[in-house]
């Protein structure tokens, strides 16, 4: 008799995008905004400035709230807007 290996198959989906961010919005249910701020330079200017992204994450359990820093994970799309899921509440 052969030996097989009962390894499962190799996994080569790349690591899931995570991103930081505050908390704008919790008055949906099982779902918060979450604004994560990046830094870029001006396309003309080169001076450094602030944008903003909204990102829809679900949150079913309900913990984050307005204000607090949460770390959210990429996911496969739950909605029409959510693409993202609440990994955990860094700050309150």
């Amino acid at each position: 008799m052969s030996e097989e290996s009962t390894t499962p198959p190799e996994d080569n989906r790349p690591a899931r995008k995570t991103r930081v961010g505050v908390v704008l919005s919790d008055k949906m249910d099982k779902t918060i905004v979450v604004g994560v701020v990046r830094r870029v330079p001006h396309p003309k200017f080169r001076k450094i400035v602030k944008k903003t992204t909204k990102l829809y994450a679900a949150d079913d359990a309900g913990e984050a709230k307005v204000g607090d820093r949460v770390r959210v994970m990429e996911t496969r799309p739950l909605s029409k807007l959510k693409r993202w899921r609440l990994i955990e509440v860094l700050k309150h």
